[in-house]
């Protein structure tokens, strides 16, 4: 009997047209490191008395069908979860091209998702997938992974594949070498490691239905937050936290061939950190920073793929 295992397991990905309806084909298979996207049905223990010490039978709550993907942050298939997070972007050039992501829309786009385990064989097909939360860190060194939050309208499981023949993206990944920090236009020194993270803050339609699943994820109000750890060298970030005034922080990567990825936080507040001495090394100092809407570009966030990619 055949034993289901990561390495055969494929994620085969697919924009949907209209919310909970999988399109027939045009999926791509997206590189991914880890999933724990699936459905659930809790049990509820019956709380009737009268029948002894022994239980009576439980009965099912409500399916909740939602998880996270850890996936590369790459030159190509990264602009697919970009898209999902942001929406569409605005494409400028004619090879490379130039997708520029925009925080702030109200209309995002859902997506159909289908990981498959074919040693089973089982295929779970995932409708009306929002992407929630989109969060990375940079840091000197390791694999640079991002991890996607997802929230779906419902899970299907066939012994067959739904995606049909998929297309691929090249896999050109971006690394912790390829990053850099700036803070309104220069680089910013002394940065041991930074964190941020998107939100959609996606507001789950719970409505009552036969068939168990949510009506729908509506985006509310967006976030961007993170933490900035730097060496204590100077007291430019804290100057800055204690006159309450924003910056732009920028994070970048780019490879030698031209691709690259800028996240661009317009308007940036600073919280006045505690500085602590812990003993002989080096004192650092960490930032928890939000950002927030830019009165000039009217937007909290900008995102810059370059790419060989004609549209997403």
């Amino acid at each position: 009997m055949a034993r289901a295992q990561g390495a055969r397991s494929q994620l085969a990905v697919a924009f949907e047209s209209t919310y909970g309806t999988p399109p027939a084909g045009s999926f791509t298979r997206l590189p991914f490191a880890s999933s724990t996207l699936s459905a659930e049905q809790p049990l509820l223990s019956s709380e009737l008395l009268g029948y002894g010490r022994d239980p009576l039978a439980p009965i099912k709550d409500a399916i909740t069908a939602d998880g996270d993907l850890s996936v590369p942050i790459d030159a190509e298939a990264f602009g697919f979860w970009l898209k999902a997070a942001f929406g569409a972007p605005v494409t400028t050039g004619t090879g490379p091209y130039v997708h520029e992501f925009r925080s702030g829309n109200w209309s995002l786009p859902s997506i159909a998702i289908e990981t498959g385990m074919p040693e089973v064989p089982r295929y779970a097909m995932y409708s009306g997938v929002m992407l929630n939360q989109l969060s990375w860190t940079l840091q000197r060194s390791g694999l640079l992974t991002a991890t996607v939050r997802l929230i779906a309208q419902g899970e299907t499981v066939t012994t067959t594949s739904q995606a049909g023949t998929l297309a691929d993206f090249e896999l050109i990944r971006f690394g912790h070498f390829n990053g850099s920090v700036e803070r309104n236009g220069a680089a910013l020194g002394n940065v041991v490691s930074a964190q941020l993270t998107y939100s959609n803050n996606l507001d789950r339609i719970e409505t009552i239905r036969a068939d168990g699943m949510i009506d729908g994820a509506d985006p509310t109000i967006a976030a961007l937050t993170g933490q900035i750890e730097v060496r204590f060298a100077d007291s430019t970030l804290v100057q800055q936290a204690i006159s309450g005034t924003p910056c732009a922080l920028q994070f970048s990567y780019e490879l030698p061939a031209g691709q690259s990825l800028t996240l661009t936080a317009h308007a940036v507040y600073l919280p006045r950190p505690r500085i602590e001495i812990s003993g002989p090394a080096g004192v650092q100092a960490s930032f928890d920073w939000q950002a927030a809407r830019d009165p000039v570009t009217g937007r909290m966030a900008t995102i810059t793929l370059t790419n060989d990619i004609e549209g997403y």
